[in-house]
């Protein structure tokens, strides 16, 4: 049996160079492995390219330098349009139709059948308000449903950008034993987040700071180089350190 150590890796980035028209650099030098069938984060605060880099791993922003693989294949490659979800902070769902009526139409466009939309509905715990209008669901619930929308075509990796923000302590918990359990069967996940408690559920972390990765580490890594157990502290504490050392 394969493990998923054994397995290829979900995305390989080497040399990757982002800059605006002017020339100035939004990501510079980004080299890192996702793992198959694990839990990444992208940690870091506001404006430092995450959500540039997220829509570069899914191909739908151009590339100045470097190069970006998914799968062993160029990323945006239209043999990935049905194995990578990506779910941005905006929510895409329409609100005059019901939790199912969204994620059946986003399963139909893959070719889908409504098994597929169903059980993405019940990944994200939204099975008993499945015939509800999304205009009368909360914002919490309303984020579950681009979630499962994301989920209905069962993407081999999933890419989420800030899927936590401005929920309460009890929903976020629970959206992360959800994509805990997507991982055991063997998603990989990449998940931003500007919320340093969230990076203790990763397996891996991303950390990113004006537009260049500072480490690709465990949260136990984290801990031990930033000298904290607090992980925002501990991220704080390597910030200087890089800074000291130039």
């Amino acid at each position: 049996m394969t493990t998923a150590s054994q397995q290829a890796p979900a995305a390989e980035v080497a040399g990757l160079a982002i800059r605006t028209g002017k020339g100035s650099p939004i990501l510079d030098g980004i080299d890192f492995v996702l793992a198959p069938g694990a839990i990444t984060g992208l940690l870091g605060p506001s404006g430092a390219g995450k959500t540039t880099l997220m829509r570069t791993l899914v191909g739908v922003h151009k590339i100045s330098s470097g190069t970006v693989k998914v799968f062993g294949l160029a990323a945006g490659a239209p043999a990935l349009r049905g194995a990578v979800g990506y779910v941005t902070q905006a929510p895409s769902v329409y609100q005059d139709l019901s939790v199912l009526e969204n994620v059946r139409y986003f399963a139909a466009l893959q070719g889908l059948p409504r098994a597929s939309a169903l059980e993405a509905i019940d990944a994200v715990g939204l099975s008993p308000l499945s015939h509800r209008r999304a205009s009368g669901l909360s914002g919490g619930e309303f984020s579950r449903v681009s979630l499962a929308c994301a989920l209905a075509g069962k993407p081999r990796l999933l890419v989420l950008d800030e899927p936590t923000v401005g929920l309460d302590p009890v929903l976020r918990a629970e959206l992360w034993q959800r994509f805990a359990a997507l991982a055991q069967e063997g998603t990989s996940l990449l998940i931003s987040s500007h919320v340093m408690e969230e990076a203790s559920h990763c397996q891996t972390l991303l950390l990113l700071r004006q537009g260049k990765l500072l480490a690709q580490l465990t949260p136990q890594q984290l801990r031990e180089r930033g000298r904290s157990e607090d992980l925002e502290l501990a991220f704080l504490q390597l910030i200087r350190d890089q800074e000291v050392a130039k």
